[in-house]
């Protein structure tokens, strides 16, 4: 795998962690376990079946606990800061084993950015979900953005410049939506 490729699959693993937190590592666990995707030195650990087990049971707790009215906005106070570290981690895992202040740094700015901006969108979704159907709306939400989890994480591994857009899209989307709300609020 070349440089940019794997800067590009890191990128959009971690936009997915935006999420969901445990996805992107379980699928990125099932692809390197099959061969499909090489980790930098120091994340190996991540192709082994304990590995899996562990993101395979993280994953399903953290998708059902989602699925609990007002739990699943308690969780996004927890999700965001730890969706920019996994974000972070994630990244680091796949960017080329470089200057390593480069290469966290990078981690830092493109993974753990775009897993936080990800995360954001959501929470905010799910919070004028929770205001506008008083969390019934939620299970809908939580549907939604496990289903682009997976589908993301997916991309990421065999379709790397499609996930990539859809990162870029999402971004766009998010920073348009941000500004347009701090302007009404400027306005106001």
């Amino acid at each position: 795998m070349d440089t940019l490729e794997s800067i590009v699959i890191g990128i959009a693993l971690s936009a997915a962690c935006g999420f969901r937190i445990f996805v992107p590592p379980l699928v990125m666990s099932v692809a390197a376990i099959y061969g499909h995707l090489p980790l930098s030195s120091g994340f190996e650990w991540m192709g082994t079946y304990p590995a899996l087990y562990a993101f395979g049971i993280a994953t399903i707790i953290e998708i059902a606990a989602y699925y609990i009215p007002w739990v699943d906005n308690l969780l996004d106070t927890v999700a965001t800061p730890t969706a920019i570290a996994f974000g972070t981690w994630i990244a680091a895992a796949l960017f080329p084993d470089t200057d390593p202040l480069l290469k966290w740094t990078m981690a830092i700015l493109a993974g753990g950015g775009s897993a936080g901006v990800i995360q954001a969108l959501t929470s905010f979704t799910r919070l004028s979900s929770t205001a506008l159907t008083v969390g019934l709306g939620n299970s809908i939400i939580t549907t939604i953005e496990s289903i682009g989890a997976f589908a993301l994480s997916g991309l990421a591994i065999f379709v790397p410049l499609l996930a990539i857009g859809l990162v870029l899209g999402l971004l766009f989307f998010s920073f348009s939506k941000g500004f347009q709300i701090f302007a009404i609020k400027r306005q106001q």
